[in-house]
């Protein structure tokens, strides 16, 4: 089963690009000629979104580096020891909507400190799969395109990463025992 498995993940990318290139063909399209504006056309875009993403790198950095977030972990904590959430997870859930650079640095960081099968460590790791990186996306792709009114998906969005959070802290307390 497993062989078989192996077989098919190994040659689904390659057949369905030769499915394309084949259906192109049939259909008469210029295919090389259409893959080349395609590329052209991601070129501008990446030109476009990098004023964007220099914006939000350098807001996560000024956040980190100036205390802000140790500030605002150290206000908090009472109220996560109550509820019992690890502080060490809370820079996570803050910065992976923001950044998901930002939210892998955090998460190996966690797993580097407390070992990838500590709770820390899959609580970090099913966190960072479960969230998004909704201001990144909102900033760099709404940005990139002219959308100015976010407010519905920024709320969506937010409201999203704090569900899946959510659900991460409970699922990982019920399936690996809490902290």
């Amino acid at each position: 089963m497993f062989g078989l498995l192996s077989v098919v993940s190994l040659w689904a990318i390659p057949c369905l690009i030769g499915l394309i290139l084949i259906y192109g063909a049939l259909k008469k399209v210029p295919v090389y000629e259409t893959f080349i504006d395609g590329a052209k056309e991601g070129f501008h875009t990446a030109i476009n979104i990098i004023p964007h993403l220099v914006g939000m790198l350098v807001a996560i950095t000024i956040f980190r580096a100036s205390g802000a977030l140790d500030y605002f972990l150290s206000f908090i904590s009472p109220l996560l020891q109550v509820l019992r959430i690890p502080s060490e997870i809370v820079p996570l859930a803050l910065i992976r909507p923001i950044s998901g650079t930002g939210g892998l640095a955090i998460t190996t960081d966690i797993i580097e400190t407390f070992g990838p099968d500590s709770f820390l460590g899959r609580l970090a790791s099913t966190m960072q799969g479960s969230t998004d990186t909704t201001l990144y996306i909102l900033t760099v792709y709404f940005g990139a395109v002219g959308i100015r009114k976010i407010g519905y998906a920024l709320k969506i969005g937010l409201w999203a990463d704090a569900a899946a959070a959510i659900a991460a802290l409970v699922i990982c307390t019920i399936v690996f025992g809490g902290s």
